[in-house]
């Protein structure tokens, strides 16, 4: 087994877990009266994260990749990001818009700092991995094309949480 894959073997196992995560997140979410809102563009959203991570297998995995390890831990660094994101949300953080009615936003952890922090860190691990694996292209189209599935999903989900 490659570095590469070993890397990608972690990334995928992570990924589905929070795909678990956010599936019971949402199912209790809509059982406490709860809604879905921008739906529409979900779809898209899993299109584009799969087909980054397939890629990345694909492309990372079958030729010889020399990892740089600066860069792997700055995204070791965002994954630590990702649990702070999903710790400060709690029961509240899926990967859909979900808004339970006369709940306040959450103001705690990288909430208190900065607006959407897991877009952020999303849009970080987007360039960083495929750069740790030495692929600047690859992660320069994907984040073109995250850039632009996070505009229309950060305006549904501004209108999601207007009063």
């Amino acid at each position: 087994m490659t570095v590469a894959a070993l890397i990608l073997g972690l990334v995928t196992l992570q990924r589905l877990g929070e795909l678990v995560l956010a599936r019971r997140n949402t199912a209790r979410l809509l059982a406490e009266g709860a809604h879905e809102a921008g739906a529409g563009h979900y779809p898209l959203i899993v299109a584009l994260h799969a087909a980054w991570l397939a890629g990345l297998w694909y492309v990372a995995v079958s030729r010889p990749v020399d990892v740089s390890w600066s860069w792997l831990v700055l995204f070791v660094v965002l994954q630590l990001g990702r649990v702070w994101v999903i710790a400060s949300l709690g029961r509240r953080w899926t990967t859909r818009i979900v808004v339970l009615p006369g709940a306040p936003l959450v103001r705690r952890g990288p909430y208190r700092f900065v607006a959407h922090p897991n877009y952020w860190v999303v849009a970080g691990e987007i360039l960083v991995l495929p750069l740790a694996f030495g692929l600047p292209w690859y992660g320069l189209v994907f984040s073109v094309l995250n850039a632009a599935v996070l505009w229309i999903r950060i305006r549904a989900e501004a209108a999601a949480l207007r009063p």
